[in-house]
């Protein structure tokens, strides 16, 4: 075979979207175990209205000491089944979107291919995972105490049942419009920059048989994980606020929308309120970004030794 066809084979070799999602279900338990800490922490300071936590450090040493260890691993459960499941459907419809977006020569995807197949990637994991699971979680580890009888919710199917309850199954998507622009512009920047950063910084290119080593797919995914948070923080504290909330006395919400909620939170609070959490999604996004590449580079790049290329382990 000539040098030419050899590279033809190469740029056109691509992995199909099931291993995609197989690496990001094994990255998604990874980072979880890793990182629910931080985002417990998240969580509390972006509901605290009364300034009750001064910073992040404080925030943390207060659940512990008030709460136990145990309380920063509050919501474990459904934010890992969340993030297992979120990264299966991200990576492999993102790999699905791409293809249509493939040029039929060369197999190469643009950058305003791969923006589109983010966002719509994005768009799909908010409406069918992140939504629902992310309202069970917020509505567990909004709970405070150290007495778990006195809390409202048991656990993540009581919890689940209670909105579903009183709610109607529509609260276990409060907050999906936000958390649809929120995740669809964060998957439209994370995977055009995570590919850009693997070109720029290790000559990796899909496809060519070259597997990352792990430190330098958590750089590419760290610094690839940086922009989403400074760029969707009104839609993160929004979200929040509308998953959290429940019926007052009178059947009422404090927040009606979307739109209503950034008024509301804009007048009362300040334009800052609207990046409240920014620091702990700071130090949650690229890391868990970081570790969850880490992870899916690492299955990747064996199946395309072992199967594009042909090449021994």
């Amino acid at each position: 075979m000539s040098s030419s066809a050899k590279t033809d084979s190469k740029s056109q070799a691509s992995i199909p979207p099931y291993m995609k999602a197989i690496s990001g279900s094994l990255g998604g338990v990874v980072e979880a175990c890793c990182l629910q800490p931080i985002d417990v922490i998240k969580t509390r300071l972006q509901l605290d209205r009364g300034g009750a936590y001064k910073g992040i450090a404080h925030c943390g040493s207060t659940v512990v000491r008030t709460e136990g260890v145990r309380a920063l691993w509050k919501g474990l459960t459904p934010f890992a089944t969340h993030l297992t499941l979120k990264y299966t459907l991200r990576m492999g419809s993102n790999a699905m979107f791409q293809t249509v977006f493939k040029d039929s020569e060369t197999g190469k995807v643009s950058n305003h291919g791969r923006l589109l197949s983010g966002f719509g990637a994005g768009v799909l994991e908010a409406l069918a995972i992140v939504t629902p699971f992310e309202v069970v979680k917020i509505r567990l580890q909004q709970q405070k105490g150290l007495s778990p009888e006195l809390f409202k919710y048991k656990g993540p199917i009581h919890c689940a049942r209670t909105i579903v309850r009183e709610e109607s199954i529509l609260g276990l998507w409060s907050g999906a419009a936000p958390t649809v622009m929120r995740n669809g512009t964060n998957q439209a920047v994370m995977f055009t920059a995570k590919n850009s950063f693997d070109v720029l910084l290790w000559n990796k290119h899909e496809g060519d048989g070259q597997a990352l080593q792990p430190w330098q797919s958590m750089i590419s995914g760290f610094l690839a994980g940086t922009a989403g948070p400074f760029c969707t923080g009104p839609f993160d504290v929004v979200k929040t606020r509308l998953m959290a909330q429940t019926r007052d006395g009178e059947g009422g919400l404090k927040y009606k929308g979307m739109v209503h909620a950034i008024r509301t939170i804009y007048a009362e609070e300040g334009l800052v309120a609207l990046w409240r959490g920014l620091l702990p999604r700071l130090m949650r996004i690229p890391p868990g970004q970081a570790i969850m590449w880490a992870v899916a580079d690492q299955v990747t790049g064996l199946y395309e030794k072992r199967y594009l290329l042909n090449a021994p382990l």
